[in-house]
């Protein structure tokens, strides 16, 4: 499945809505994470990723809303390959459903 989605579009997959399943985009790919409910589901310790492009808050490991976004500008070295090792987790352990486009 290939689904183009914009960011407007993935807020809707927030869990907020349990009929529908869960998305979280990391670098413009996005994850059907609804098997993590427990972690990305309302009151999950990763919840505020949920809908939203994460990259750059997974990168930095941070919770900060701020944070919670694709922009990897001034991401250090160290802060990218974090990024990559959460990538890695995630296409390990979620299917990918589609991609984040710009409106």
């Amino acid at each position: 499945m290939s689904t183009e989605l914009t960011a407007a579009q993935l807020r809707a997959y927030d869990g907020s809505d349990p009929s529908k399943p869960i998305y979280l985009a990391v670098r413009g790919k996005v994850y059907d994470v609804t098997s993590g409910r427990g972690f990305y589901g309302p009151g999950g310790s990763y919840a505020m990723f949920a809908g939203r492009e994460a990259a750059r808050a997974l990168g930095k490991m941070s919770k900060d809303e701020a944070d919670v976004s694709g922009d990897l500008s001034g991401l250090s070295e160290k802060e990218l390959g974090v990024l990559a090792d959460w990538e890695t987790k995630f296409q390990a352990k979620y299917p990918v459903v589609g991609r984040l486009v710009d409106a």
